[in-house]
């Protein structure tokens, strides 16, 4: 006898799952099956798990280094995936008042949230029913944060996470930029107007590459704008997330940098591209 029970399902490989992983949340996440087996799909998630993860950690250990309390906020939340990942493998270890704030605008999501932070005992986890533009004068949360992050915050709420985290004074901020509509329209509207002063305009000129560009020069823009407050920054792909094809990442660290620069390449850019109007976007007081 090997004093298993016949039927069973097995436990998942210890090497795949780290120590004090919860397990019911691994099944919530699908990463485990309702009678914990890991298949090679499953091994497949929890790698991508630990990808973003890795990212992070850093981030979360420099602050912890430093200070008693870590408060972190994550737009955009969703099923708030990451925010119990963030809270399992490392706050949870924290306790005190650190603490991960969900911000979902899905009443549903929220709710649901809500119940599993409370099933799986996670006392420092909360979950607003906001958008992100509302959040950065709600009352309802902490007037500084230290990290936010945004992953496929569609458009816009990309850059309202961006301003959030310059009113909070963020030490860091993650995101992963989605669905980038707006400088595209603006410079598809303007491109009769710039075709005629600059042959520049020929690489957004067809409506694919229009697109496109659109997106990269948003970030770029984005990129700029974090320079512009002080920020380091750094940008990469999302490697082991091959299911997505938004997969730049941008991570801004708070060093007090020379502002002068980044500022006046922000500005140049929107001229050449004709996106002077939207100075007041990216230049966040």
């Amino acid at each position: 006898m090997n004093g298993k029970k016949k039927g069973a399902a097995p436990a998942p490989d210890a090497n795949d799952i780290r120590p004090g992983q919860s397990i019911e949340l691994l099944k919530e996440l699908h990463i485990l099956t309702r009678d914990g087996k890991m298949n090679q799909d499953s091994r497949r998630k929890l790698k991508q798990v630990y990808h973003l993860f890795q990212f992070i950690e850093p981030l979360l250990q420099e602050l912890q280094q430093r200070q008693d309390a870590i408060r972190l906020v994550d737009h955009g939340a969703g099923k708030s995936y990451l925010g119990f990942i963030l809270y399992d493998l490392f706050f949870k270890a924290l306790g005190g008042a650190s603490h991960i704030y969900g911000i979902e605008t899905r009443d549903e999501l929220v709710r649901k949230s809500q119940e599993l932070a409370a099933r799986l005992a996670f006392p420092g986890m909360s979950f607003v029913n906001l958008s992100v533009a509302e959040s950065i004068e709600s009352d309802r949360l902490p007037a500084h944060i230290d990290i936010v992050t945004a992953l496929h915050a569609c458009d816009t709420a990309t850059d309202d996470a961006i301003r959030f985290a310059l009113k909070k004074n963020a030490a860091y901020i993650v995101l992963v930029p989605c669905c980038q509509a707006e400088v595209a329209s603006v410079l598809n509207r303007n491109k009769g107007a710039t075709l005629a002063r600059t042959a520049l305009t020929e690489i957004w000129r067809h409506p694919l590459h229009t697109r496109e560009f659109g997106s990269q020069v948003t970030n770029v823009l984005r990129c700029l704008q974090l320079e512009a407050h002080g920020y380091q920054v750094s940008v990469t792909e999302l490697v082991g997330w091959e299911h997505s094809m938004k997969n730049e990442l941008i991570i801004a660290r708070q060093k007090n940098l020379p502002t002068k620069r980044p500022r006046e390449r922000l500005a140049e850019v929107l001229q050449t591209l004709g996106l002077e109007q939207m100075q007041d976007r990216f230049f966040t007081a």
